[in-house]
């Protein structure tokens, strides 16, 4: 029998700690928590001190059997659940479990699991720290207070099955002022007048800008044509040529939140797959002749900071791959934005020198396209600025100026492996312009007007919520990915085309919370409570306090809404679409996937139907209409025809027909850029592309 026990959360951590151990020690997982507070009741005792009363898991006993049984064996048990307060307050319920003294130095911590990592963390236990379980104790309870004080006031008042929650119901309210935004936004009217312009065989662009040195928006036809009018007959003169030489610094490493955002904008992966595939690579794969081994840093932090090591390992890499000018003559250290914790270092790779090519064969496809994310992100961090030239030609007709910019890279630095998303240039910013010399002359330019109006922001994408709920202090890093899953999951939101969109349900709830429940739909007191919380675990405020100054006017104003609120009636609305079972009109109704036809019979009735809408495209196969259906997924194009006629598109038909075999034309994006092709190009692999399409 092995002299120790070590205890991991999962499986494939145990696999991989194992293997760096030896046969001294034998490995088991907990399999998450081993114990929490009781679903079917409060848990909570609010009379005495917020006593929470927890409970073995239900399903978790063989587990903690097994646990015992080892630990009775081993002459030493340790700790080693991740290293965060979520890990600490498993490693303290195991502690509770497995009978060991509080003052013992169980507690194992490690930020990647390699072996020099592992063996060192295995030479310095520590005791379990109490300020980290308090926070993570007192955000559970704050959570259960909410929870189970406030939904079932919403069952009884608005409808039944609905769930209210300390951080969701702030994230909702996000979603709902932004859709009311959009809503009350007045577009605005303005023109933009382009000059096309050609030097030998180079052509290019040059933007009205204004009269003089004012710019002038136009912001009608009218005045559109007062300016063309103006520089009519008149030659385009090059007035002033300006260059300017600047620096592009590479982006920091990833923290969970932009690692969260850059997958979604870069791979399409919601925040939740992401989470769940930087796991598998935290915790360890098998990668061939290395065995299991953890390819990331611990994937839940909001530090920058970066191991001196890692540095200069990235700078050896570096070097070696490119040339000595790409290695900045200092080591790159980030500041991290805001309030953080900094417990951990940024998500990096535990080594560099497993290139993502290296591991292709070993890793799934997702797997390979995270990793290669961090690794090109985390190497790129450590590079050299880029060095860019960037022109701006201005040009005269009469008093009309017309401003055209272009840029060259002088050096890439980091840019010749990585750039970050929302930070790549456009086309168009990357243009360069023809050589050109102060007074050169162009006879006839052609003008191009165009009419713009005003949008109104954006919906909230999953990158972008999380981008501000980061920015607002809203949850912390552990929290973002569930948040967002929960919402959809309760109705409150729906995504369409990856945006989030409101439910009625939504909206209901969050005017009913922003009238009786101010506080709790605050969102800076939201944010001021995770200050707290972090104080709590940082041993500089008591836990019980935290609670005690909530729960106070929380109370308050759970008697008075108990009191006041009427029953909120949710009419279904009618569609024109029979029920085949009974013959009764079907409702919409909305799901996780958006809207959906039900019959309103239910339970007696449980009849459904998908929403389609026809694209104005036929099929190929068999002429009928294709419709837009929702898969669990994502959306697709199928034909009226099915299950007779199985024709698919997974593409945005363009309502085009192809000029070669007659197929529908498509819409297909890559890395930013969309474009046109046809649906059956694998037949014919020469056709051209036929056109672009705005993003």
């Amino acid at each position: 029998m092995a002299d120790y026990l070590v205890i991991v959360e999962s499986p494939a951590k145990a696999k991989t700690i194992g293997k760096y151990l030896g046969k001294k020690y034998t490995v088991k997982a907990s399999m998450g928590h081993v114990r929490d507070l009781p679903k079917s009741q409060l848990g909570v005792d609010v009379e005495h001190h917020f006593e929470p009363h927890y409970i073995t898991i239900r399903g978790k006993g063989d587990v903690i059997k097994s646990l015992r049984d080892a630990g009775k064996k081993a002459k030493k048990i340790f700790l080693a659940a991740d290293p965060d307060r979520e890990g600490e307050a498993i490693a303290w319920h195991l502690q509770n479990i497995l009978d060991i003294p509080e003052d013992t130095p169980c507690r194992v911590v490690f930020h990647e699991i390699t072996k020099d990592a592992i063996k060192a963390a295995f030479q310095e236990p520590r005791k379990l720290n109490k300020d980290l379980i308090h926070a993570q104790q007192t955000r559970r309870i704050l959570d259960r207070l909410v929870g189970y004080r406030l939904s079932p006031l919403l069952w009884r008042k608005v409808k039944k099955g609905l769930s209210a929650g300390r951080v969701q119901s702030v994230a909702v309210r996000l979603i709902v002022d932004r859709e009311r935004e959009i809503r009350a936004f007045q577009p605005e009217e303005y023109w933009t007048v382009d000059a096309n312009l050609t030097v030998g065989r180079q052509k290019f662009i040059a933007r009205f800008y204004g009269y003089g040195n004012e710019k002038t928006v136009l912001q009608n036809e009218a005045e559109v044509k007062k300016l063309l009018e103006h520089v009519k007959d008149l030659p385009l003169v090059v007035s002033r040529i300006k260059k300017t030489d600047r620096k592009r610094n590479p982006s920091a490493p990833f923290i969970t939140s932009s690692l969260q955002q850059e997958a979604a904008r870069k791979l399409g992966f919601r925040a939740y797959r992401t989470m769940a595939i930087a796991q598998q690579l935290y915790e360890g794969l098998d990668v061939g002749d290395e065995g299991t081994v953890g390819l990331i840093t611990y994937m839940r932090t909001d530090s920058t900071r970066v191991a001196e090591s890692a540095q200069n390992e990235a700078a050896h890499w570096i070097e070696q791959r490119y040339r000595k000018d790409y290695v900045p003559s200092e080591r790159r250290q980030y500041t991290s934005k805001g309030v953080t914790q900094d417990a951990h270092e940024a998500i990096r790779p535990t080594s560099v020198l497993r290139d993502p090519e290296s591991l292709k064969p070993y890793l799934s496809k997702e797997q390979w396209k995270l990793y290669k994310l961090i690794w090109e992100r985390f190497v790129a961090s450590q590079m050299a600025s880029a060095q860019l030239e960037t022109t701006s030609v201005d040009l005269l007709a009469g008093e009309a100026v017309f401003r055209a910019t272009g840029s060259v890279v002088r050096f890439p630095g980091f840019m010749a492996l990585y750039t970050e998303g929302q930070d790549d240039v456009s086309e168009d910013e990357m243009k360069m312009l023809p050589a050109l010399k102060e007074n050169q002359s162009f006879d006839k330019p052609d003008y191009v007007p165009e009419q713009h109006f005003t949008q109104p922001p954006p919906r909230y994408s999953e990158s972008s919520l999380v981008k501000a709920m980061e920015e607002l202090g809203i949850g912390r890093p552990s929290t973002y990915a569930p948040t967002m899953d929960t919402i959809l999951k309760r109705g409150y939101v729906v995504l369409e085309n990856k945006r989030f969109v409101p439910t009625e349900l939504g909206e209901i709830v969050v005017d009913l919370l922003m009238k009786n429940f101010q506080q709790l739909i605050d969102v800076d007191f939201t944010a001021q409570l995770e200050s707290e919380l972090d104080l709590v675990e940082e041993g500089k405020a008591e836990w019980v306090n935290l609670l005690e100054n909530f729960y106070k006017e929380f109370e308050k104003e759970l008697s008075e809404a108990e009191a006041s609120l009427e029953h909120v009636q949710i009419q279904d609305e009618v569609s024109d679409v029979q029920c085949d079972k009974c013959g009764r009109m079907m409702v919409y109704k909305t799901g996780r996937y958006g809207k959906f036809l039900a019959c309103p019979g239910f339970p007696e009735c449980r009849n459904t139907k998908a929403l389609v809408k026809e694209v104005g495209v036929n099929c190929p196969k068999c002429g009928k209409p294709l419709v837009e259906r929702r898969g669990k997924k994502k959306v697709f194009y199928g034909c009226t025809g099915y299950p007779d006629c199985d024709y698919v598109l997974w593409n945005k038909p363009t309502g085009q027909d192809c000029p070669v075999c007659g197929y529908p034309m498509i819409e297909k994006t890559s890395k930013g850029k969309t474009w046109i092709t046809c649906s059956n190009e694998s037949a014919h692999p020469s056709v051209e592309i036929v056109g672009s399409v705005p993003k």
